[in-house]
């Protein structure tokens, strides 16, 4: 006999996602509610979504703030309290659905929101070290929780929050089940994300007073500071690849683990010279 299903509303933002959305929401096939909040997807992403049994919804982007999924959370008719969120490239193991039917059905459960330890999947292989422990809070209950607006400036980096953390009203526990991330399949997927993602930290860098202040996970909030005071050393693209590959680990990870971080090096140093591109621009404006 099949168990119900959990009550709790699924969100995943998409955009040509063909080649992940089916792994994922099979993955959670055991939520009783999935949407999927596309951007005009033009290959099967829709399609898919639909087979599998999610709503599809569609997000017309305007630029600045909101983004994908804080606009889901406060759009969104969901008909559970609870909301857990995973990107497209990400998926939970089986054990994850009893543990999180566990706490949603427990009348006595204290936290509002729950974060989930992530494994990056790199070059085919799982990474135990570089990038590992790396902490998000995706379940949560819907009404009490938004994503930080760390910068309201157009960051030229696609339409959904990227570094963002939910901040929730009340504690926060953490999930057992590790969630795997398969962010990027090819070399070519990673260098075409971090691009993006260096515009992202460029604004950040020059534009934002991140304070980290309301996190609720210790290590998330001691990465943030981190990241604050590291933005102002020399060196940056040398520090990022030996904070990766030495303090993180990664060479335990092998060749996957020297690839990975090296790229993180260069990353590093794509959002060093966008940044300082940015504040000339503004100079020349003054």
């Amino acid at each position: 006999m099949n168990s119900p299903k959990v009550p709790v509303s699924l969100l995943v933002p998409c955009k040509n996602e063909e080649k992940n959305v089916e792994r994922c929401l099979r993955s959670v096939n055991w939520v009783n509610e999935a949407f999927v909040v596309d951007s005009q997807s033009t290959d099967r992403t829709i399609s898919i979504a639909e087979k599998e049994g999610a709503q599809v919804v569609q997000f017309n982007y305007q630029g600045g703030w909101p983004k994908k999924k804080n606009w889901a959370l406060d759009n969104l008719p969901f008909k559970n309290e609870w909301v857990l969120i995973l990107d497209a490239d990400e998926c939970l193991p089986p054990e994850a659905e009893e543990e999180i039917r566990k706490i949603i059905e427990n009348p006595d459960a204290t936290h509002s929101g729950y974060w989930i330890n992530r494994r990056y999947f790199f070059m085919g292989k799982p990474l135990k070290h570089a990038y590992f422990p790396n902490w998000n809070l995706r379940l949560f209950k819907h009404r009490l929780g938004r994503y930080e607006k760390i910068t309201g400036g157009d960051t030229d980096s696609g339409d959904h929050e990227i570094h963002e953390h939910v901040v929730v009203e009340g504690t926060t526990g953490k999930l057992k089940a590790i969630m795997d991330h398969h962010a990027f399949p090819t070399i070519e997927s990673f260098v075409e994300k971090h691009n993006r993602y260096s515009n992202w930290e460029a604004v950040v860098e020059s534009t934002s007073k991140d304070k980290a202040g309301s996190l609720q996970h210790k290590g998330v909030k001691g990465k943030r500071f981190l990241r604050r005071v590291f933005r102002t050393l020399p060196f940056r693209p040398t520090l990022r690849f030996l904070y990766v590959y030495l303090w993180q680990g990664g060479f335990l990870d092998g060749w996957p683990g020297y690839v990975f971080a090296r790229l993180h090096g260069q990353y590093e140093f794509l959002s060093v010279v966008k940044a300082r591109e940015r504040s000339r621009g503004r100079e020349k404006t003054r």
